[in-house]
């Protein structure tokens, strides 16, 4: 997902956008550029294919363009190749009107062919210029900016995060939004536009959400919102509760490492925000022990490690509550056509709350009438508000591309819905709630202990670093581990790799294990261990080389492995929380061992907020 940011007030706005788009830089790019005022009133407009650097040394950290408003943008490409013609900032014929975006207009086609017969041309293969000079085009009909920006809004279908320089509105930026995230954040005569938090959370902490379908103007220390209807809007700030810092690496080589050791703190934080006194709380989040009782079954729709978080909290609430749980690819939500009961509950996982097939998903059941509830790290987020109620993982910013701290968060908010869930509808007495609550406390300090022996994973990621080809293989909630445990050493090594039920072994995969294919078993539920020893022992017998990731005790499958690590006992429901940590860092390790930038890997981004 792109980056966007904006700035008008008395300080020189570009060295501003820079510093604000390097902090946008792990939401994935390929071109970035920037646009600001100068003292003659005309837009400047600088762009480059490439990493921001390039931009910064072009511009010398943005001291060689002059001028108190700008807008500035990181660019994935989407519609056209990374170019610098495709790359944003894009504008008019005179540069009168100039405009960055996010998102993706779908009827770009249509609305091209309609500004070419108004004897518009183009330069770029992007929608985003199409967008722009439609704008361009409302202006001059309108001589309005908002009715502009609402022409627009009302014309375009897909999704975006606008924002617009007027040449006739000096020191102003004019802004729209549908699906794509923006935030607008004021401090004294400053003002301060980005989509997402850390672009602008060094110059203040009071932040305002743009919600779908509204418009804004912005003006040195003042914003001013409106709906279609150009009726004004009051809004009220929210302010972020986590610092500056906690945006940075802190000394560490990458932000993934850093963000891999602040689990502890994360999952012991999440915990005690929802454990009060011995219980489990989630009322405050809208989750009350009434409607618990009333659900009938549960879906859960969620993407990438937020679908594997859904994976593994399927096995333990249907284990611990006797509730039914199905998890769908979020993607795939709508288009099955699912079936509600009346007292069925969907959950949704995500990260940023802005995740678009999350959303649409979201919206597909409030439309028919469904409780949802949203598991979120961002607060104030399109998910978050727009769901019936929100439990906020307490991960604080996640920078690195491929998600850590913001997982294993999710999967103790998983936990204690399941929990509870079982305590209120008699599922499991009071005894075990109270045996299950005291485990879950001790998860903080069994993790720092895993993270804290990462020598031999060091020294085995080296030995794999060259490997083509990696299965995972898992039982149970084993399974939903192996499934992170997969997309993360994808992600972060580019090696191919892949997950499998175990059991599913001899219905064709296995045909594609030969001498030295490295086989990771990951086996922490005991009353599945002898058959996922037994399919270790099928792989070994034909050449693979086996990893093996086990609960202490379990001895035995050394015989088979090549490297054996393992986790702390704890009851079986929660093993994913310990069994991924090795599993993150063996991906980390690997990617640092290939080279690889592992905070941003390729054609990734951390947001995706388009479909």
């Amino acid at each position: 997902m792109c980056g966007i940011v904006g700035y008008t007030g008395k300080q020189q706005a570009a060295p501003i956008l820079l510093d604000g788009l390097s902090k946008l830089e792990y939401r994935g790019y390929d071109s970035a550029g920037v646009a600001v005022r100068n003292s003659s009133g005309k837009h400047e407009v600088v762009k480059t294919n490439g990493r921001l650097g390039v931009l910064s040394d072009m511009l010398d950290g943005g001291k060689a363009l002059k001028g108190v408003c700008g807008i500035g943008h990181t660019r994935w490409a989407t519609h056209g190749m990374p170019s610098e013609a495709n790359a944003h900032p894009h504008f008019n014929d005179d540069r009168s009107v100039v405009a960055v975006h996010n998102g993706i207009i779908e009827n770009y086609g249509a609305l091209k062919d309609k500004l070419t017969s108004k004897g518009y041309t183009f330069y770029s293969e992007t929608d985003t210029e199409i967008a722009t000079k439609l704008v361009d085009y409302y202006y001059k009909k309108w001589n309005d900016p908002i009715e502009a920006m609402v022409s627009f809004s009302l014309r375009v279908r897909g999704s975006y995060a606008m924002a617009v320089m007027f040449e006739d509105y000096p020191e102003e930026i004019f802004i729209a939004r549908k699906d794509s995230p923006l935030i607008v954040g004021i401090t004294g005569d400053e003002t301060f536009l980005a989509s997402d938090v850390p672009a602008i959370l060094k110059y203040t902490r009071n932040i305002y959400y743009v919600d779908n379908m509204e418009i804004a103007r912005l003006e040195k220390g003042k914003a001013t919102f409106y709906n279609v209807d150009k009726k004004v809007i009051t809004k009220k700030s929210v302010k972020i509760d986590w610092d500056v810092e906690a945006a940075e690496k802190g000394g560490y080589a990458h932000f993934m490492l850093k963000e891999m050791h602040e689990q502890p703190e994360v999952v012991a934080n999440t915990l005690n925000a929802f454990i009060k006194n011995g219980k489990i709380n989630l009322s405050e989040g809208g989750l009350t022990d009434e409607h618990l009782k009333s659900i009938g079954n549960i879906q859960i729709a969620a993407c990438g490690s937020a679908y594997h978080v859904g994976v593994a909290a399927k096995y333990v609430i249907e284990d611990l509550a006797r509730v039914p749980v199905n998890v769908d690819v979020a993607s795939e939500f709508r288009y099955r056509n699912p079936i509600f009961g009346s007292n069925d509950l969907l959950i949704v996982i995500s990260q940023s709350g802005e995740t678009a097939d999350t959303l649409a998903a979201l919206r597909e059941a409030k439309g028919r009438g469904v409780k949802t509830l949203a598991v979120v790290n961002v607060l104030g987020s399109s998910i978050a508000r727009e769901a019936d109620a929100a439990l906020y993982t307490k991960a604080g910013p996640e920078i690195s591309v491929a998600t850590t701290k913001a997982y294993s968060a999710q999967l103790i908010v998983a936990y204690l819905v399941a929990v509870q869930l079982a305590f209120v509808r008699g599922t499991i007495d009071g005894e075990r709630y109270k045996n299950l609550i005291a485990q879950l406390q001790t998860i903080p300090a069994e993790i720092k202990k895993l993270l804290d022996c990462d020598e031999k994973l060091k020294w085995f990621a080296t030995k794999i670093s060259n490997k083509k080809d990696v299965f995972f293989i898992g039982r149970g909630i084993d399974y939903a581990i192996c499934l992170e445990g997969s997309l993360k050493l994808k992600e972060i090594s580019y090696i191919h790799s892949e997950a499998y039920a175990a059991g599913e072994l001899k219905h064709g995969t296995i045909s594609l294990i030969e001498d030295d294919t490295l086989v990771i078993g990951v086996v922490t539920q005991m009353q599945l261990a002898e058959k996922s020893v037994s399919n270790l022992i099928e792989v070994e017998a034909r050449g693979a080389y086996i990893m093996s990731v086990t609960v202490n005790g379990n001895y035995a499958i050394e015989k088979q492995s090549k490297l054996t690590l393992y986790i702390p006992n704890i009851d079986p429901c929660f093993t994913a929380s310990l069994a991924v940590i090795p599993l993150q860092l063996l991906s980390y390790y690997v990617g640092v061992a290939r080279g690889l930038d592992v905070d941003k890997p390729r054609n990734l981004a951390k947001c995706v907020a388009v479909e």
